[in-house]
């Protein structure tokens, strides 16, 4: 008995080192995040990271140990080695293969590889694989060979493939087999209280990249598919669910109830144009790089610039319903995905259809991925023009049509027009894996030049756009909203899935219907995308009440406030204040003053979490 234990043992060693390999390949990946961390906090990763890295293995020993027990009853004939060999080399593929998707899956979302990744790849794939096509494949797969032919090395040194059942009564049998299911079973849980660990307990920094790194990749992604296959539930109790509400109704509670009318007409045509991953950074009037977007410099000049405006999230399904819904993103959930709940939310464009607008949806690519034609549908969306309306030649690539094609469709529809009409047109050039129909005006070859270029090239299309748009008469009467869908790391890869930054957005209200005094106006008020709508229908004197989620942005009493997440994590913003909270740490993982009282950090985690709560709550009775 003592041998079959120790070869037990001899399974959780090799396994243990293989997960601190996986571990050790994510952290020199990804080392220039790790400037500044001492060898104690890399040393810390392992050692809170073991207690998740031995439940993974009691996972992938149950079938070993089932069948040993099983055929020490009942076999007759000693277990051939060749079975345990190969479940081993499956199970290293399997993990090799999540921990290479885990470096393309952090590198562009700044989240370890989760549920929400493979849903992805498996309703819509050609467009998954387009948004991993920037990723160093070559460099990523020599990763997992070196992985995988190491795993395997490490197999022959430590497993013990051929060890011989003892030879012992049935009582003994029964009593030895019932220890090392209990024996496994509680390495399982990973704790002897009621309570199984969870992601927290691999926690120890305020640096995120050494909490993530402590994580088991693959325990953390079966955890998340379960949590997201159960039976839906509020993960984010942190108040009483009174508490919540009452925080949430008094932020945005306004002390007088007006606007400051901007437009020269109540009934202009609208056409708000959702520009993919169009960052702040790529905007030098928000602090971005000079020289990315040189045409919209140009327009803000004769515009309303919003330039402290924040996505809701950071994928476009969030964005295209913090933008028409007026509702923010639910952090592990989507609910543009589930028909049932997104068919009971406002949209601006049933209000603008029940005022008798003609309505339109544009995008370059195919409107089922994410479930975008049917939300328009039914939400009593006219017109859906995507690539499925298009000549073949049309569609450039995998997200469809380039932005000069879906653009000059645009215009072509809009004259044709006799009622007012409000339209929403969705670019996507500016996407993984950055692809232009013609030379990229940065020469750089890395991936953020490649981001550059797109970006450029969506720059420059909108300025053709408008130039052809002069042209006809429908263009006087009608207010442009150029807006970013989300944020990007890209093109400084500077800023984290936690950081604000990386959510800051432009907002421009343009046209000529916007009254020349506040031609080249910059309102600084502290908001998000969701603002939109109570904003744009407060100009055009339109009930707003539907949209309880919205603030009016250019009401001089609105309070100024701000709030995003990303998977299971969440920010909230004061304009003295912004944290950011990761819940499966359970810490305050971001303070952008770090100088400001204690009070005030407190006040702003709290609205963080009692908006985080109240969304889902909502989310859910939908």
């Amino acid at each position: 008995m003592l041998r079959s234990l120790y070869s037990f043992i001899r399974f959780y060693i090799f396994w243990l080192l293989f997960f601190a390999l996986t571990r050790a390949t994510f952290e020199l990946y990804f080392h220039t995040k790790l400037h500044g961390t001492t060898f104690t906090d890399i040393v810390k990763t392992y050692l809170y990271g073991i207690r998740m890295d031995a439940s993974a293995t009691a996972y992938i020993a149950l079938i070993p140990l089932l069948v040993f027990i099983v055929n020490w009853f009942l076999g007759k004939k000693p277990i051939k080695p060749i079975w345990l060999k190969a479940y081993t080399w499956f199970c290293l593929f399997f993990i090799t293969f999540i921990a290479i998707i885990d470096l393309g899956i952090f590198t562009e979302w700044g989240a370890k590889v989760n549920f929400r990744a493979f849903d992805t790849l498996y309703n819509s794939p050609a467009e998954s694989m387009s948004s991993t096509a920037s990723a160093p494949i070559v460099l990523n797969f020599t990763i997992m060979a070196i992985l995988l032919i190491a795993g395997i090395v490490l197999s022959y040194f430590i497993l013990d493939l051929a060890f011989k059942k003892p030879i012992t009564s049935t009582t003994n049998k029964l009593i030895y087999s019932v220890l090392l299911v209990a024996i496994n079973f509680v390495i399982l849980r990973g704790t002897l209280s009621p309570d199984p660990i969870n992601q927290s307990v691999g926690y120890f920094s305020d640096n995120q990249l050494l909490d993530l790194s402590a994580q088991n990749t693959e325990w953390n992604l079966f955890n998340n598919i379960f949590e997201n296959l159960r039976k839906p539930y509020n993960p984010y109790l942190f108040l009483p669910d009174v508490d919540a509400k009452n925080i949430v109704t008094e932020t945005f509670k306004v002390k007088k109830d007006t606007t400051v009318n901007m437009l020269t007409t109540d009934k202009p045509n609208v056409v708000i144009i959702q520009m993919e991953s169009f960052t702040a950074d790529l905007v030098e009037s928000l602090g971005g790089e000079r020289g990315d977007a040189p045409n919209l410099e140009k327009f803000i000049k004769s515009g309303i610039l919003f330039n402290n405006i924040y996505s809701a999230g950071d994928r476009t399904d969030k964005g295209i319903i913090a933008i028409l819904s007026g509702y923010p993103s639910q952090a592990i959930r989507s609910i543009v995905t589930d028909t049932l709940k997104q068919r009971k939310l406002p949209s601006l464009m049933t209000e603008f259809k029940d005022k008798g607008y003609t309505t339109s949806y544009f995008y370059g690519g195919n409107s089922d991925y994410m479930n975008f034609a049917t939300y328009m549908t039914d939400h009593k969306t006219d017109h859906i023009i995507d690539e499925k309306t298009m000549q073949k030649n049309e569609v450039g690539t995998t997200w469809g049509a380039y932005d000069n094609v879906l653009f000059n469709k645009h215009i072509a529809y809009l004259n044709k027009q006799t009622k007012p009409f409000f339209s929403l047109l969705q670019t996507s050039t500016n996407h993984e894996p950055f692809l232009l129909p013609g030379a990229p005006h940065f020469k750089g070859k890395d991936v953020a030049d490649l981001f550059r270029s797109t970006a450029w090239f969506t720059d420059s299309c909108l300025n053709a756009y408008f130039e052809e748009a002069k042209k006809h008469s429908w263009h006087k009467n009608t207010l442009y909203i150029l807006v970013a869908d989300h944020g990007h790391r890209l093109p400084k890869s500077t800023a984290a899935a936690f950081d604000p930054a990386k959510y800051h957005i432009p907002l421009l209200f343009f046209g000529d219907v916007i009254k020349p005094e506040y031609r080249g106006t910059k309102v600084t008020k502290l908001g998000n995308q969701i603002d939109i709508a109570a904003t744009l229908l407060a100009q055009l004197h339109m009930s707003q009440q539907k949209f309880e989620w919205s603030k009016n942005l250019l009401n001089p009493y609105t309070p100024a406030f701000a709030f995003f997440d990303w998977d299971n994590g969440f920010g909230f913003m004061f304009p003295e204040q912004a944290v950011s909270y990761d819940s499966s740490g359970q810490r305050v993982i971001y303070r952008r003053n770090k100088n400001a009282n204690q009070a005030l950090t407190d006040k702003t985690l709290l609205h963080g979490k009692a908006f985080m709560q109240q969304i889902f709550t909502e989310y859910l009775a939908y």
